[in-house]
């Protein structure tokens, strides 16, 4: 159920047509930078090669576009592609990487697994101090459905109440845990953010709102060039 609701790679659940309908608001900024560069440098900090498959058909070639796609190390990297390359990173330090070694910068629901408030900071840092433009989503805090366990109100429960959810049934993406430590860990994945946490991490992005039936489901700052 999870799979046909939340999967990037299937063009027939939701998340992957509502992705698609973020393109109102990234495709043009793409175009924006291959307009100024005559090609786009981008690195999507925890993206996927599936997630790419949003794009219009050929996007990748006609706007000479590059993706360096950045995961943790314990994620399996992908072999590289024309216009993918697939490298080892932590998205709050990429010291690897000079100021303004890319175009622009691409996050898509990411900031809220790096943990608590200070590693958010140094990711959201990161994202500003790597190129001049950005796009960076969140799922919504106040949305009534939790994305990741899809569970009514779940991130306004207590914690308590919370970890029992866990030990008692499949939550989403994840299986009935067998402990309660294997439950804190889980309910340790993610921490989600509201808007005005999204405007204090990115003071001179734009806050965007896509709706689902009236609510704001994600929160999407940019900056463009």
């Amino acid at each position: 159920m999870s799979h046909t609701v939340t999967s990037s790679g299937n063009p027939d659940s939701l998340s992957f047509r509502l992705r698609s309908k973020r393109l109102k608001w990234l495709l043009p900024m793409i175009e924006q930078v291959h307009d100024r560069f005559g090609s786009v440098n981008m690195i999507d900090m925890g993206g996927t090669r599936d997630y790419w498959n949003i794009l219009p058909p050929d996007t990748l070639r006609k706007l000479n576009m590059k993706i360096t796609v950045v995961n943790l190390p314990s994620e399996t990297l992908a072999p590289d592609q024309e216009h993918f390359r697939f490298i080892h990173g932590d998205g709050c330090n990429l010291s690897q990487f000079d100021d303004r070694s890319f175009h622009m910068v691409h996050s898509n629901s990411v900031v809220e697994h790096v943990g608590d408030w200070e590693n958010v900071t140094r990711f959201a840092t990161e994202v500003q101090r790597l190129a001049p433009a950005y796009y960076v989503q969140t799922p919504n805090f106040w949305f009534p459905i939790e994305p990741h366990f899809l569970f009514p109100a779940y991130q306004w429960l207590p914690r308590s109440v919370r970890v029992s959810l866990l030990t008692h049934f499949d939550m989403g993406h994840y299986k009935r845990s067998e402990t309660i430590a294997e439950a804190m860990a889980y309910d340790e994945v993610c921490r989600l953010l509201d808007r005005s946490m999204m405007q204090e991490l990115f003071p001179e992005g734009e806050l965007k709102s896509e709706r689902f039936f009236g609510f704001a489901k994600s929160l999407i700052m940019t900056r463009e060039l």
